[in-house]
């Protein structure tokens, strides 16, 4: 039995998605599972990659605390990272003080929410499955959904953003661009129409950027908001991004905020009642990858080899009658709906169980109808949809297609 002082906390989508895996007998390291939900990418080498870092030499001095915002060298990395591939000949920059290093994605986006004083807080529906929790915790400010699209392909233009912020007073937006799990991407002249609506009606921006290295078009590109900021310590926009997707290394648990001072400020004292700081050694091997070169390098990579899976996952499940709203702009995820499925694999909680009996790992689309503390009390509009990861090998996701055929090819 529970202790009385203590509410249920639910597994946000991924965790459980992972935990009844677990009790299908998932094991990462066994072969025959393909893992088409969890947010991971292939973690091993790539043609045209830097080599991955294959061990690390941790010194005295490290065994001791990391400060809560960070280590300096590893800040000062991540500013130069943001001038060298965003600032070029502009006259604000970002520095060290513009930077705070997290031990995990969450962790980062948590960091901030902690920080936000008692405004009302845009988020999108669908978006990252774990905003439903971190928006719920922090009662401070009060999260107002904004429902996109499926017709439009989750369009969303300026004006809409204008109109949302003015109409309903917001004082924060919290999105992921690229987004997951649509893959939409708000880029160029939009996303800089985004940033000076911000700048003007006085509305932070906090841009999870964690798949901007994941996007899609003629040549690789990195997309972020930083390019279009125009005073650094001014503008109301925060993006979080690290290791975890961009440099294909999860497991280090290595993550930054970047914004006004101000905000880092606020973010970094947040750090130091919620997590403490982050891992100091791996925050020490992280300055070595963390650079423009670096960056570009496993960007072209990522676009060569993941743009392979990308079109072969999205060929398959066409194949299979399975539709797509949208094409992935950005991400390793496509985004789609089984409503033309045989009955028993239209809904995401059928295609889910039945997926995992023949060892396939998928995410149901309900997860990402985010809905802090279960206000809405109503069917998911996206009932009928799923996510697909292409984020394994190429192998893996060979397997995974030819089970998943197999399974709606008996549904029929």
């Amino acid at each position: 039995m529970q202790p009385s002082a203590f509410r249920t906390v639910p597994r946000t989508g991924v965790i459980y998605v992972m935990s009844e895996a677990g009790r299908h007998g998932y094991r990462q390291e066994d072969a025959d599972w393909c893992n088409l939900g969890q947010g991971m990418p292939e973690a091993g080498p790539l043609e045209g990659a830097p080599p991955r870092v294959d061990r690390i030499t941790i010194d005295v001095a490290d065994q001791e605390y990391s400060p809560v915002a960070g280590l300096w060298e590893l800040r000062e990395a991540v500013a130069g990272l943001y001038n060298d591939l965003f600032r070029r000949g502009r006259g604000s920059k970002y520095s060290a003080e513009n930077v705070a290093i997290a031990g995990g994605g969450r962790v980062s986006i948590m960091r901030t929410c902690a920080a936000i004083g008692t405004v009302n807080l845009g988020h999108f529906l669908p978006d990252y499955t774990a905003y439903e929790e971190l928006l719920d915790v922090f009662r401070r400010f009060n999260p107002i959904p904004i429902l996109l699209d499926p017709e439009r392909g989750y369009a969303f233009g300026v004006d809409e953003l204008e109109r949302e912020i003015l109409g309903r007073g917001l004082g924060a937006v919290l999105l992921s661009n690229p987004c997951n799990p649509t893959g939409h991407l708000i880029q160029g002249e939009e996303l800089s129409a985004w940033v000076s609506a911000a700048r003007r009606l006085d509305c932070t921006l906090l841009f999870d950027e964690f798949y901007s290295h994941y996007v899609w078009g003629p040549e690789p590109r990195i997309v972020s908001a930083a390019e279009y900021v125009e005073d650094v310590n001014v503008d109301p926009v925060v993006m979080f991004d690290g290791l975890t997707k961009n440099w294909r290394y999860p497991g280090w648990r290595t993550t930054w905020i970047v914004g006004p001072r101000a905000v880092i400020d606020a973010a970094a004292s947040a750090g130091s009642f919620l997590d403490g700081g982050g891992a100091r050694p791996l925050q020490r091997a992280a300055i070595a990858v963390v650079n423009a070169e670096h960056a570009r390098q496993e960007g072209g990579a990522i676009f060569h080899t993941f743009g392979k899976k990308r079109e072969r996952l999205i060929g398959a499940l066409r194949a299979m009658g399975v539709k797509l709203d949208i094409e992935p702009q950005g991400t390793f995820y496509v985004w789609g709906d089984l409503s033309e499925l045989p009955p028993s694999l239209r809904s995401c909680d059928d295609f889910f169980r039945a997926a995992l009996g023949r060892k396939v790992i998928t995410v149901p689309g309900k997860f990402f109808d985010v809905d802090p503390g279960q206000r809405r009390r109503r069917e998911s509009r996206f009932k009928s949809h799923m996510r697909f990861s292409f984020g394994p090998s190429l192998e893996s996701l060979e397997l995974a297609l030819g089970r998943l055929s197999e399974l709606v090819a008996s549904a029929g």
